[in-house]
């Protein structure tokens, strides 16, 4: 499994202190499978892109947290989607602008959609390893309901 054992709440946590306007720091979070390692190499080979040295996969959450709070979902929605993205069946997506993988298998997201979650990541600031910056729910056509500010 990509993920490490406590990474889900380390990543709450992260999450959680970005939301209080706090600075979160950055954590290791988990993994790339051997084969997802060797194809995100590959297809970066293959781009002209420098390749990642580590399996390592790390994480700070601030983009993702700004992103995904403007369409409405929690930080709980947040870990699950973080959870499939980088899930041991996911596979490489990339082109010269994006590296990313994708969960092949669609999750029911409480929301009334089955969606594909896609992790895109950031692969130069933090070398030798990936940095996680965003996840989307493709395929998210109803958002969460999104709370009004009071008049």
């Amino acid at each position: 499994m990509p993920l490490y054992h406590d990474a889900k709440a380390r990543i709450a946590t992260n999450l959680q202190t970005i939301a209080a306007g706090g600075r979160a720091g950055l954590i290791a979070i988990g993994e790339f499978t051997e084969r997802q390692f060797d194809d995100l190499n590959a297809v970066r080979r293959g781009l002209g892109l420098h390749e990642i040295e580590s399996r390592e996969i790390v994480f700070i959450g601030r983009h993702l947290f700004v992103s995904r709070t403007k369409d409405g979902y929690t930080i709980d929605d947040m870990v699950l989607q973080i959870e499939s993205a980088l899930s041991s069946v996911s596979i490489v997506v990339a082109n010269p602008k994006m590296t990313a993988m994708n969960n092949p298998q669609r999750r029911a997201d409480g929301y009334g959609n089955h969606v594909y979650d896609r992790a895109i990541f950031e692969c130069t600031q933090r070398k030798p390893r990936a940095e996680l910056f965003s996840v989307i729910p493709k395929g998210d056509d109803r958002k969460p309901p999104t709370k009004k500010a009071p008049p």
